[in-house]
């Protein structure tokens, strides 16, 4: 796992209460929810690379995952 770092986050009250809403309807932890829209905010503007995309053959658990094109719509 990354290593984390603490900080001070002043903010509005109304934008705390809206992320705190928006936690509860997506089952996050307040903290959770600022990190993931801060982390879209960032990939938006280009600032944080896109995250590298899983290996598709290696421990999929499907037949015929060697990485190869050829499946069900070939």
């Amino acid at each position: 796992m990354a290593d984390r770092k603490s900080f001070l986050l002043r903010a509005d009250a109304g934008i705390l209460e809206a992320m705190q809403r928006w936690a509860n309807d997506d089952l996050r932890s307040l903290n959770a929810q600022v990190e993931f829209v801060l982390r879209g905010a960032l990939r938006a503007a280009g600032r944080l690379p896109a995250p590298a995309p899983p290996d598709s053959a290696e421990g999929s658990g499907r037949p015929g995952g060697s990485g190869e094109s050829g499946g069900e719509n070939a």
